[in-house]
């Protein structure tokens, strides 16, 4: 089951029998809470490889792109919460319930087991929005308490978890800070093998086993998601397009109508409040 309700998106889902191949990489322009309830699967974000262990949580900012993969053919069953940054501006206009979320490096500290949360309360809150009448008010209402104590919960052991600052040290980890440093600029497969001093078959096997994608497929939706998000926030499209690292405006269209199913300028609006 799933649902929206102001700028939340809400879904319970069980997949008895999954299928490997339907789990692609995909990237939101929302936060998003993954709660894994059951099943044998492993996530990749950001070049990094989290084992999941049942009852365990993921947490996933804007534009940050994971992958689920499917390890065994068993019942796979997750909650999953979708959200704005917006969404506690407020009562939190300085974003402390965010830093989990915004305060690290792609791809690290997105896996919280259960010895860091409480998850017999955590999966509690998300049983009550998965039951929770289709009322809008009261889904609103139930939303904005149940969400606000789950980020509550994982700020405070974000808090208890972080060390220091992060270097990357694997060339998968490399290779995402580079992308992620250069994505508004003219950057190709080739070139990015070249500079890593790989030969262009290597550097796709390599970028695929770590994120689930194609190099190109990861770049051009980094790049669409984060032109979606700067419009929907207000900017002019002919702005964002200038700044997304597509060289003309017909290729942006395309890419960003095919991606979305509707085209730049239906996006150009306010974010939703909770």
């Amino acid at each position: 089951m799933d649902y929206t309700v102001g700028s939340v998106y809400f879904k319970y889902d069980k997949s008895r029998n999954p299928d490997p191949e339907a789990f692609t990489m995909h990237i939101h322009d929302k936060c998003e809470i993954f709660y894994f309830a059951k099943g044998s699967v492993e996530y990749l974000v950001e070049g990094s490889k989290y084992p999941l262990s049942e009852n365990s949580v993921m947490i996933m900012r804007p534009t940050e792109a994971h992958t689920p993969k499917i390890l065994r053919c068993s019942c796979y069953e997750r909650y999953a919460v979708n959200f704005p940054l917006s969404f506690v501006q407020t009562i939190d206009p300085e974003g402390r319930l965010l830093k989990a979320f915004t305060d690290r490096p792609l791809g690290r500290n997105n896996f919280y087991s259960d010895e860091e949360l409480d998850m017999v309360l955590f999966k509690r809150l998300l049983e009550e929005m998965r039951g929770c009448p289709s009322e809008e008010y009261e889904r609103r209402l139930t939303a904005s308490t149940h969400i606000g104590i789950m980020l509550d919960m994982i700020n405070r052991a974000f808090i208890r978890k972080k060390s220091g600052e992060y270097a990357p040290k694997s060339l998968p980890e490399k290779i995402i800070v580079y992308i992620e440093k250069h994505l508004s600029e003219e950057i190709s497969v080739p070139l990015l093998a070249s500079h890593f001093h790989l030969s262009v078959s290597q550097f796709s096997r390599i970028f695929r086993q770590a994120t689930g994608a194609s190099p190109w497929d990861y770049i051009t939706k980094k790049r669409l998601t984060i032109a979606k998000k700067q419009i929907q926030e207000g900017s002019a499209v002919k702005d964002v397009f200038e700044k997304s690292g597509f060289k003309d405006y017909s290729s942006f269209y395309r890419a960003y109508t095919k991606l979305f199913n509707c085209s730049p300028q239906s996006n150009k609006q306010t974010i939703s409040s909770p």
